[in-house]
């Protein structure tokens, strides 16, 4: 008889304890009174952007104390990148690490403008709230019914050669270089000196290696390094792309939080933009380094060096802009040129 009486207590506490995890659960799930989803268009889970977004939700989380539940969905887990900007831009996606493509507005083609930041500094104080980078980017994303909190860079872009390199526009002028077919990116080069291929990124290794090209332009120092070390010998840190993603909310979305939830979901992409900006910097030191040690030769040009050709692409690209992003764009980054 005790021994029954063992086991009906036994199972009696399991089915209380049971209970009380469903209970827990049905309350956690309760005082979460809503959902968010948070994606990335580029990385998949455990990569640095993928990373972003997971700690972005959590902040949300935790700062709300529960009422608020975020979904993260990482690169192609809702589609390809053009599907989930679709799919954020409609509100289906409420908040975006993104490298959005210029087909909902050429503005967008602010983020590829040549030399409006040359130094870490100067990309924070811009691309951060307040900043003017910021400001202008906001004004442009507003009438996609999108908000932007902020830059999470990659860093600055360089020149990457074999046999040859140039650090200047007259040196520059015998390199053929791969750059993205992005405007202004190939006219920005030839500005520069060099010569340019549009190449489908699966195909550099071979066209470096070939010499249908002599590099690629446009990319901060750890993809030349990673995919085209063993194909490179120099890279010059030309700087004249800030390499970045973005931090973006559908503003529908937004306003339909309270204000203090708003302020949350701003304050912490604010959060991972600044942390953002310490890691990218020591993780492309790093690949100098590592580089450096592989033998690739590395150059970074002082900014009075770099001059003349500031002043040359300013001067024949940003007038090229104008039709696509507007005379006002424009003149905001002549007015905070350095």
């Amino acid at each position: 008889m005790s021994l029954g009486n063992s086991r009906e207590d036994t199972g009696m506490r399991h089915w209380l304890i049971k209970s009380a995890a469903v209970l827990s659960l049905l309350a956690t799930q309760a005082a979460a009174e809503t959902t968010l989803k948070i994606a990335t268009d580029s990385g998949p889970e455990g990569s640095p952007s993928g990373n972003a977004i997971a700690k972005w939700a959590q902040l949300i989380e935790e700062g709300s104390n529960g009422e608020i539940d975020v979904r993260v969905f990482y690169q192609n887990q809702l589609g390809g990148q053009l599907e989930v900007f679709d799919l954020f831009v409609a509100g289906e996606v409420d908040l975006m690490l993104s490298w959005p493509s210029t087909s909902y507005d050429k503005r967008i083609g602010v983020l590829n403008a040549p030399y409006m930041v040359t130094s870490w500094e100067e990309a924070l104080t811009a691309y951060q709230p307040g900043g003017w980078v910021n400001e202008t980017l906001n004004a442009v994303f507003a009438d996609l019914g999108i908000r932007y909190y902020g830059a999470w860079p990659e860093g600055f872009a360089g020149v990457a050669t074999r046999g040859e390199y140039a650090l200047d526009i007259d040196s520059a002028s015998g390199l053929k270089v791969r750059t993205p077919p992005f405007f202004p990116i190939p006219q920005t080069l030839q500005a520069m000196g060099y010569q340019t291929a549009a190449i489908d990124w699966s195909e550099v290794f071979t066209s470096i290696q070939t010499g249908v090209v002599d590099g690629d332009a446009g990319n901060v120092i750890y993809w030349d390094y990673e995919y085209f070390g063993e194909v490179l010998d120099y890279y010059v840190r030309t700087k004249h792309i800030f390499v970045t993603g973005n931090l973006i909310a559908n503003a529908d979305s937004m306003d339909a939080l309270s204000q203090e939830h708003q302020d949350l979901v701003r304050d912490s992409a604010i959060v991972i933009m600044e942390e953002q900006f310490a890691a990218a910097r020591t993780e492309d030191e790093k690949y100098v380094q590592l580089a450096i040690e592989d033998g690739m030769e590395y150059f970074e040009p002082s900014e009075e060096d770099l001059r003349p050709m500031i002043e040359k692409v300013r001067a024949e690209v940003w007038p090229m802009m104008e039709a696509d992003i507007g005379s006002e764009i424009v003149d905001q980054m002549r007015a905070n040129a350095r």
